[in-house]
């Protein structure tokens, strides 16, 4: 089944649908490189609407022209880009550097992305991905990085993205949620 998808800046009315959306997309697309408690903590502590990228206009949105029960264009994936030192995490994460980049010396972090698991595998993360990077490199970026999900990197291994380093994101509850530190030139 192949869907329009239009991608769009989020607002901040998207914010209760993105929430809904980013929890149904750890919960069933992570299990597989996640435990269930690594999940469940990362959804209260690390995981969830990043409202600066969206203030910014740096944070898209997929929307299917397949309606819901309301009518409403379906939000199908989300992901964005930042011009701030920040790598990973949403509002609830503590350790958030808000401090701008500097396009000639920095790299623009692609953060945040997830795709509903009903609407995974047809090409939603690219689209968004290539939306990132095209107003990433307007801003005047030449690097891209990012703190990928096991779950993400081969998708973004296959947009040309190479792995730099492994890391391991502390969680509340004592565990650490591996992700891939990954980079590529524009």
């Amino acid at each position: 089944m192949q869907a329009n998808i239009r991608i769009r800046l989020a607002v901040a009315a998207d914010i209760p649908v993105l929430r809904e959306l980013i929890e149904a997309s750890v919960r069933g697309l992570q299990a597989r490189d996640y435990t269930r408690t690594q999940l469940e903590s990362a959804l209260k502590t690390v995981y969830g609407v990043d409202s600066q990228l969206i203030a910014d206009g740096t944070y898209f949105v997929a929307e299917t022209e397949e309606a819901n029960a309301d009518r409403e264009a379906f939000i199908a994936g989300c992901g964005g880009w930042s011009k701030r030192k920040t790598l990973y995490g949403g509002d609830r994460w503590t350790g958030r550097e808000d401090e701008l980049l500097n396009p000639l010396r920095d790299a623009a972090k692609i953060r945040a992305f997830f795709v509903h698991p009903a609407w995974a595998r047809r090409g939603i993360g690219s689209k968004i991905l290539e939306s990132c990077e095209t107003a990433a490199r307007a801003a005047g970026f030449t690097r891209f990085e990012m703190g990928a999900t096991l779950t993400g990197v081969p998708m973004y291994r296959a947009r040309g993205y190479v792995e730099l380093e492994h890391l391991e994101v502390p969680l509340a509850n004592g565990e650490a949620l591996p992700i891939v530190r990954m980079a590529k030139r524009a």
